[in-house]
């Protein structure tokens, strides 16, 4: 038994495929006695857990890996009927990326967070000496978000549970089928007792009852509304948080890309899981000299693209997952219209189930600062496509955002590319790419501004996952006291100016006339 058993429940909630409208699976729902339960029990098996060790834990760590690859075309399966998004989609970005993330940390934590010896600091205190362990947080919280079910928790419970944390996750709950893959994931792994436990609570009830639960550290995905409602819950109780909000990314195309490359990219990077990437391509800034040509290999491009229910990796794009996040798109796009856009969408695709929530690949031609779609997160297959004169204007409209979390630059000149890279106001910059670093475990995660605090992968998301504790020690044992203890006297005083002096005097004569001022009060060290 590898997680907390719940057994008081509270109703249910159905799981429908968002491509066929059929019901999936029903999960009940747990109570908030049932979290307080579970996090005392996180309580109390986390100080043996920590104590395992680095090998001890990875050891575990690396057979819930072997059950992801044992099972990667079931679990592929599971995620496309829960999210809508297509098999190929499900493998490539979730249950690979969820395996290589778990190799990654199993591999290199223990020497990203190995103890770092500081060096000395002043001459004055050449007797300390330094040094800084990372420590676990405890128990760690984890909300996950429905776009990305079990590649975005997966990445964060491997980075928990390999530095010693207990974890409690409760997954969207438009996604529970995908919840209860990674609870059997997890089980795979022979964890001890109360160390993981899944929760499933509704999402309106849930961040407040975690931060009231006894967690160290909350971890959310999620909208930039409800990340600010939690960071002031939190701020409440000092809870520390780490919160992914999203983003509104842009792709710069310079007058020297690949055309080919960039449009294949923006069209993937852009359109995979139906848009609904909080780092997807949604505006699109080209340098005049090549708008045209850019726009017409788009078109061209995204009309070979089929649309569906994935039923044997035969369509390349799936379903919108919840109808909330359709109308959503759906407004911007008439927003969009309404101000002079040109909507160049793909004709519906034969067979399309008629219960599924499907919005076609579509452009936005002319897309303009005004618009919703260049000023929110759009979450939708939708490409805002705009001209701009040079760089200048597209590094100036791409940081016109509240929102800063990726953003990716095309350009043959890789010195310009690294450039412009440096002008942009965002957590991470891809170079002739877009929507990849999230699988990159080894990149920290996370963006400026409104996007979100924090980072997850990588040293620095093993870093959030830890506590830095400092520990200095002495190296002089036949010293009975500090320069500066008691008792106190003008003599002290003044070789305690002496040494300000020694060090840092600009007159040779007064560093000299320092240390015949310092040397008493040092020697005075050695006395009873």
């Amino acid at each position: 038994m590898t997680t907390t058993t719940t057994t008081s429940t509270r109703g249910s909630i159905p799981s429908v495929n968002p491509a066929t409208g059929e019901t999936i699976g029903v999960t009940e729902l747990n109570t908030v006695a049932d979290l307080n339960n579970a996090v005392s029990a996180a309580h109390k098996v986390q100080p043996a857990w920590e104590a395992a060790g680095y090998k001890e834990r990875r050891r575990h760590l690396l057979l819930v890996r072997d059950y992801i690859v044992e099972n990667a075309e079931s679990l592929a399966e599971i995620i496309s009927r829960d999210t809508g998004k297509t098999k190929i989609d499900a493998l490539s970005t979730e249950v690979m990326s969820a395996a290589m993330a778990i190799s990654y940390y199993a591999a290199h934590a223990v020497g990203i967070l190995k103890r770092k010896r500081l060096s000395g600091g002043s001459l004055l205190t050449f007797n300390k000496r330094s040094y800084v362990d990372r420590v676990p947080a405890g128990v760690v919280g984890i909300i996950s978000p429905w776009n990305y079910p079990f590649a975005i928790p997966f990445h964060e419970v491997a980075m928990a549970l390999i530095t010693g944390n207990a974890v409690i996750l409760k997954v969207a709950s438009q996604t529970l089928m995908v919840g209860k893959a990674i609870q059997a994931a997890i089980a795979a792994g022979n964890f001890p007792p109360g160390l993981f436990s899944l929760i499933n609570l509704p999402g309106t009830v849930a961040g407040n009852a975690f931060l009231e639960s006894g967690i160290n550290k909350l971890f959310f995905t999620g909208s930039v509304a409800v990340g600010k409602l939690l960071m002031a819950k939190a701020a409440e109780r000092l809870i520390p948080v780490s919160l992914e909000l999203g983003g509104n990314d842009a792709m710069i195309v310079c007058r020297d890309a690949n055309l080919q490359r960039a449009v294949n990219g923006a069209l993937w990077a852009g359109i995979s899981n139906a848009g609904q990437s909080c780092a997807a391509v949604e505006r699109i800034y080209v340098e005049e000299p090549v708008y045209e040509a850019f726009v017409v290999l788009l078109k061209e491009k995204m009309q070979g693209l089929k649309q569906g229910a994935d039923q044997n990796c035969d369509v390349d794009v799936g379903a919108m997952t919840t109808k909330e996040q359709m109308k959503k798109v759906q407004d911007q796009l008439r927003d969009a219209k309404s101000k002079g856009a040109r909507i160049f969408a793909n004709p519906p695709s034969s067979g399309l189930n008629p219960a599924g929530l499907f919005i076609p690949p579509t452009i936005v031609e002319g897309a303009t600062d005004d618009m919703l779609l260049m000023r929110e997160e759009i979450f939708g297959p939708v490409l805002g496509v705009a001209s701009v004169k040079d760089v200048d204007e597209a590094v100036r409209k791409a940081n016109a955002s509240t929102l800063g979390l990726t953003a990716s630059v095309w350009s043959r000149n890789k010195k310009k590319a690294h450039a412009i890279a440096a002008r942009l106001e965002v957590g991470s910059v891809m170079i002739n790419d877009h929507l990849m670093s999230h699988g990159l475990a080894e990149t920290p995660w996370g963006g400026f501004k409104e996007s979100g605090i924090g980072r997850t992968h990588g040293y620095l998301g093993l870093e959030e996952m830890t506590q830095p504790r400092v520990v200095v020690d002495d190296m002089l044992p036949g010293m009975q006291k500090n320069m500066w203890w008691y008792p106190h006297s003008r003599k002290v005083f003044d070789g305690l100016l002496g040494g300000l002096d020694v060090l840092y005097a600009k007159r040779l004569t007064k560093r000299l006339a320092g240390i015949f001022k310092l040397v008493p009060v040092f020697l005075r060290s050695f006395q009873k």
